[in-house]
C-alpha cells in the first residue's frame, strides 16, 4: 500500500480492514478514526458502519467483527454534538413547528439507530473493545455487541442529563436491566462506572487487560473459525475467556442496597430529594448528587418518563419512542441550550427551561412522546423486520 494511500484512508472518519485468519476465513475491523473528538460518533461515521456491517454480515468469509477506536484515550465519548447544535439553531432560526424539517438530526438519529440496532441484532460475532471512555452513543454502539470487553481504563457513563437530553440509542432499554434500582440512579446522576461496575450493570461482558489487546487480536487470527455462525460464537466466548481477568467491585455494587433505597416508589420529586439530601464523604456519591443538582430538570423527567414507558417494551420498540423523543428534544427541549452551555460557550450555566423539576412534570413531559407519524409511517418502522419484510415494505 502506498504512503498517499495510507494517508488518505487515515483520514476516513471510519477505518475498515478484512484480516485474513490462519485457515482463510476473514475477520472485519472497523475503527473508529476521530481520536481529537474521542471518536465522537458523527453522521459520515455512521453511514459508513452501517454500509460495511450489512455488506459483512452477508459476506461468507467473514467469521466474525471486530469494533474499536482509534487513539488511547476512548472508544468513543458519545455523538457528534457540535454538528446537531447547528442544526437546532438553524431550525429554531427558521421558526419549524414540525419536528420532522429538521433534516439533520432526523438523518443522524435514523441511522445511528440502525447502525446500533444492526449491532444488536448481528448474526455474526462482535467483539466491542471498549478502551477508555464509552459514554452516551457510544455505549449505544458496544452495547449490542455479542462480546463486549472493558479493560482497566474503561469508563462508561450515561451523561446525557449534563447537556439536556436523555439516555438514548436504547438507554431506556438498557437501564432497566442494571441489577435492582441502580440504572435509574445512573440515568439521573451520569454516574461513572469502572470495568468492574460495567460487568455488573451488563453493559459489558468481560475485562482484559489493554496491555493485551495485540496478543488477542493475533489470537483472533490463529483461530479455526468457520461458517457457522454460532459456532465461531462459541470459538469467541473460548478464545477472550482465556484471556479475561476479574477487576474489581466498584461503589455500583458497594451502594447497591442505598441505590435502591434512594430510588425506590413512583415519585421522581422523592427520589431526586433523597439523592439530594444524602449526606456522604464518599466522592462517587457526591458527584452524582452535583450531576443531578446541576443538570437539566426536563431531561431528569424525560429519562424517568421513558424507563416507564419501555418497560416490557421489546428493543425496536423502545428504538422508536426514543427517536421521537430525541427529535422532540432537538426541536424544542434543552439540548442546544446543554451542548452551548457544555462545548460551544463552555461556561457551564446552562439555563434550563424548565428550570424546575416541579415544571418538568409528568404533563410537561407528554408533549416529547407525541410521534409526527402513523405508526406504520415511523421511519423505524422496518426496525425488526425480516429482510422479505423490508423490501415488501
Amino acid at each position: 500500500m502506498t504512503r498517499e494511500t495510507d494517508i488518505v484512508v487515515d483520514e476516513a472518519p471510519v477505518l475498515f480492514e478484512d484480516r485474513v485468519a490462519a485457515n482463510g476465513m476473514r475477520i472485519g475491523v472497523a475503527t473508529l478514526n476521530a481520536p481529537r473528538t474521542l471518536n465522537g460518533f458523527s453522521l459520515p461515521m455512521a453511514h459508513l458502519l452501517l454500509e460495511r456491517l450489512q455488506a459483512w454480515a452477508d459476506d461468507g468469509q467473514i467469521a466474525m467483527v471486530v469494533l474499536q477506536g482509534a487513539g488511547e484515550k476512548a472508544f468513543c465519548a458519545g455523538g457528534d454534538l457540535h454538528s446537531l447544535y447547528q442544526s437546532m439553531l438553524a431550525y429554531r432560526a427558521a421558526g419549524h413547528a414540525d419536528v420532522r424539517t429538521n433534516a439533520y438530526a432526523a438523518e443522524f438519529f435514523d441511522v445511528e439507530y440502525r447502525v446500533d440496532f444492526l449491532i444488536h441484532t448481528y448474526p455474526k460475532p462482535i467483539l466491542c473493545w471498549g478502551h477508555g471512555i464509552v459514554m452516551g452513543g457510544g455505549i449505544g454502539l458496544m452495547s449490542g455487541a455479542s462480546h463486549r470487553v472493558v479493560s482497566e481504563r474503561s469508563k462508561l457513563a450515561f451523561p446525557e442529563i449534563t447537556v439536556g437530553l436523555f439516555p438514548d440509542v436504547g438507554g431506556s432499554w438498557l437501564l432497566q436491566r442494571v441489577p435492582g434500582k441502580a440504572g435509574l440512579f445512573l440515568a439521573l446522576t451520569g454516574a461513572l462506572l469502572g470495568p468492574g461496575d460495567a460487568i455488573h450493570a451488563d453493559l459489558a461482558d468481560l475485562h482484559i487487560a489493554e496491555a493485551q489487546r495485540a496478543e488477542v487480536f493475533d489470537a483472533l487470527l490463529q483461530a479455526d473459525w468457520s461458517s457457522d455462525n454460532e459456532a465461531n460464537h462459541g470459538r469467541l466466548d473460548t478464545l477472550l475467556q482465556s484471556f479475561a481477568s476479574d477487576a474489581p467491585a466498584g461503589p455500583l455494587q458497594s451502594h447497591a442496597g442505598l441505590l435502591d433505597t434512594l430510588c425506590a416508589g413512583d415519585e421522581l420529586p422523592a427520589i431526586i430529594e433523597r439523592i439530594g439530601a444524602l449526606q456522604t464523604e464518599d466522592a462517587w456519591l457526591q458527584n452524582a448528587q452535583k450531576t443531578l443538582v446541576a443538570g437539566a430538570p426536563g431531561s431528569a423527567r424525560l429519562a424517568f418518563e421513558l424507563q416507564r414507558r419501555a418497560a416490557g417494551a421489546d428493543l425496536a420498540t423502545v428504538y422508536r419512542l426514543e427517536y421521537v423523543t430525541a427529535l422532540h428534544c432537538a426541536a424544542h427541549g434543552d439540548f442546544a441550550e446543554g451542548i452551548r452551555a457544555l462545548l460551544v460557550d463552555k461556561d457551564r450555566t446552562p439555563h434550563w427551561n424548565p428550570a424546575t423539576l416541579a415544571d418538568a412534570s409528568a404533563a410537561w413531559a407528554e408533549d416529547f412522546f407525541i410521534s409526527p407519524w402513523p405508526a406504520d409511517q415511523h421511519p423505524l418502522a422496518d426496525l425488526g423486520a425480516t429482510a422479505a419484510e423490508r423490501t415488501v415494505a
